[in-house]
């Protein structure tokens, strides 16, 4: 990071939720990514009649408890993200952003952070595909995607997915708990995988197990990460 980068991000303010629910006020050079990601929403989720957006909570397996959303477009994210392998941990509402804009300040939440193996940070913003182009939108994407930029972050804009992807992925989110699946069928289930084979095969040919317990499983392994059932490809699970 240069010695510009280093002071700019020395005045970004940021403020997030500590796990205790601890109110935290620090700059975007020292905050830790692990006390955001481990902590709370630094905005609390509204519930009142006439709202407009649909917010609620999330079961992910990424972080193997709740996540908030504050709209359904909102989870929709959420939802790839814990079926991604590239993604091991999820924060919405990380925290909010603080800082100088020409000559006034802006300040923003943005609705997720996304981690990496790599250790790669994406701070990301979810929006209606109808306010891609509104001017307000547009410059605070800009200001945001500078801001992260210093500490070296991401930051993506995201407007919507496929209904047919979106579809699938929720479908499978109903099998990433292993609490709902008999985890003892598993090794007989990787034993009758094949290449390409479907899912009717492996069910036939693990004939040893209830059909009715083998179809939750191998649901499971098909959103599980990583890994899954090698070779499977019969979840539609694809752009398009």
């Amino acid at each position: 990071m240069s010695s510009r980068g280093q002071f700019q991000a020395d005045r970004i303010q940021v403020t997030y939720r500590a796990a205790d629910a601890t109110v935290v006020e620090t700059t975007l050079d020292r905050v830790t990514v692990e006390a955001v990601v481990t902590g709370l929403p630094v905005r609390e989720f509204r519930y009142y009649k006439g709202r407009r957006h649909y917010s609620g909570w999330y079961w992910s397996s990424t972080m193997a408890r709740l996540v908030g959303y504050e709209s359904r477009l909102e989870l929709a994210r959420i939802l790839l993200a814990d079926f991604d392998p590239a993604v091991t941990a999820i924060a919405s509402q990380p925290f909010l952003l603080s800082g100088s804009a020409g000559r006034g300040t802006k300040r923003h939440v943005p609705d997720l952070l996304l981690t990496s193996p790599d250790g790669g940070v994406v701070v990301v913003d979810v929006k209606a595909p109808s306010k891609r182009h509104d001017p307000k939108v547009r410059a605070i994407m800009e200001w945001t995607r500078e801001v992260t930029a210093l500490r070296g972050w991401g930051f993506e804009e995201w407007y919507g997915a496929s209904p047919r992807l979106l579809a699938n992925v929720a479908f499978l989110a109903g099998y990433r708990r292993r609490t709902v699946i008999d985890a003892t069928l598993i090794p007989a289930i990787l034993a009758a995988v094949g290449e390409g084979a479907p899912i009717a095969h492996i069910e036939h040919t693990a004939h040893d197990a209830c059909p009715a317990l083998l179809r939750p499983v191998i649901l499971h392994l098909l959103g599980e990460k990583p890994g899954g059932i090698p070779g499977q490809r019969s979840t539609g699970c694809q752009e398009g």
